[in-house]
């Protein structure tokens, strides 16, 4: 995300010498305006929100409130601990058990992966917008 962010900062300084070329007065707004609306379908966010974001660091969008949802997105909580329920595969269905020592035999589990996440896999859910 923070490449994206940084490969428009040399686009928007070539718009800038262009105010000085004898154009209309409200030509900055309009190039402005464009490169800001022209940031939503990459960014999925304007420039003003990209500001925002930044000084938050949080993901705040105005793509989110046309979607029902709040300006800035919450950060995750925490994952709870794992409460050792176990699911296995059976004929048609995944079966879960809140004590798999009760099983008889050797039971493997639909999830191969460990139960929890690292303390840095955890940091990077968490995260802000950019770090």
């Amino acid at each position: 995300m923070r490449g994206c962010l940084w490969s428009f900062l040399p686009v928007l300084s070539l718009l800038l010498p262009l105010c000085g070329c004898g154009l209309d007065p409200a030509a900055p707004y309009v190039i402005g305006t464009a490169a800001s609306l022209a940031t939503v379908p990459v960014l999925g966010r304007t420039l003003p929100d990209v500001a925002v974001s930044l000084v938050r660091n949080q993901d705040c969008s105005m793509v989110r409130v046309e979607q029902g949802k709040s300006y800035c997105r919450t950060p995750d909580p925490p994952l709870d601990p794992p409460t050792g329920v176990v699911c296995t595969r059976s004929l048609a269905d995944v079966d879960c058990y809140i004590n798999p020592q009760m099983l008889v035999g050797q039971v493997k589990s639909v999830a191969d992966g460990p139960g929890a996440l690292t303390a840095e896999q955890e940091a990077y859910r968490t995260r802000g917008w950019l770090w």
